[in-house]
């Protein structure tokens, strides 16, 4: 498979020692009780399923839809494409989504979350971008790897629709 002018950010052990990374906090801190994945489609599909293998205490899954970015390299304004199934009213809710990068995202689903009745919400990232220019007040609970401030692709995160499927995370050549 060709892929466009990118360099390799994490390979495939990195990006999996950073799931383990995860997965033993949420192992502490989630120990009680049963939470509800909700699993933010598409990208953070891949991360999900490996991080589902190495949760210790009872889940539940279900998924939400949301895009900013539309196959696109830029984030533009949300769009809803699915709401959960399930029912939020009194759920501890795990969130997990593949990139934190100016929190205007997370937070609208945290919101989202606390507004249908959840308990609690923790959220969940595998990269967060470092740059500074967060635009709202949020941060999630737990972070698996920092990037630099690039466009990122693979391991369930796409580049104009494509290389979701890619054991690394590579980013865009300037």
């Amino acid at each position: 498979m060709e892929l466009p002018a990118s360099e390799l950010l994490f390979d495939e052990p990195s990006i999996l020692a950073a799931v383990d990374h995860v997965a033993e906090y949420l192992n502490t801190v989630c120990q009680d009780g049963t939470w509800l994945i909700l699993c933010v489609m598409n990208g953070a599909l891949v991360f999900t399923a490996d991080l589902m293998k190495r949760l210790e205490f009872k889940v539940t899954l279900d998924f939400v839809q949301v895009s900013r970015y539309h196959n696109k390299t830029e984030g533009t304004e949300l769009t809803w494409h699915a709401k959960p199934s399930t029912s939020l009213q009194g759920a501890q809710i795990l969130l997990v989504d593949d990139i934190f990068d100016e929190g205007e995202t997370m937070l609208a689903l945290d919101q989202y979350c606390i507004d249908n009745g959840a308990e609690r919400v923790l959220s969940v990232v595998l990269l967060e971008k470092t740059h500074g220019r967060e635009k709202v007040r949020f941060r999630p609970e737990i972070v698996g790897l920092k990037c630099p401030d690039k466009y990122v692709f693979g391991y369930g995160m796409d580049y104009e629709g494509y290389h979701r499927n890619l054991p690394e995370i590579y980013y865009l050549e300037e």
